[in-house]
């Protein structure tokens, strides 16, 4: 049971590194690409484009207004959209007591 644990455990946190938000305010493309589901590399260069032309977003819902960008999209992708540094430190504060959690489970085995 606790291997069955252990494994369900590894194979969510291997799945949340792999899918990690991104701050749609500072990334660059090729960072918004790779990080943002349905969004491919013109699609975050627009994102980049329209940002550095408006200012940064305010939502995450703000990206309706970049062209090739619909309410669908967004409303798909909203769980992956940062739009401070702040919440990348929560985030990273969140995976070290993922992984001291972990450390603690194998040592238990």
């Amino acid at each position: 049971m606790k291997r069955l644990l252990v494994v369900v455990f590894a194979a969510f946190c291997s799945f949340s590194a792999i899918a990690s938000p991104v701050n749609i305010n500072t990334a660059d493309a090729k960072t918004i690409g790779d990080a943002l589901s349905g969004i491919g590399l013109k699609k975050a260069e627009a994102i980049v484009k329209y940002r550095e032309a408006k200012g940064g977003f305010k939502t995450a819902e703000d990206l309706v207004n970049v062209d090739g960008i619909g309410a669908k999209t967004v409303e798909k992708i909203k769980s992956d959209i940062l739009l401070t540094d702040a919440a990348i430190a929560d985030q990273k504060a969140d995976k070290k007591v993922e992984e001291n959690i972990e450390k603690k489970t194998e040592k238990t085995k």
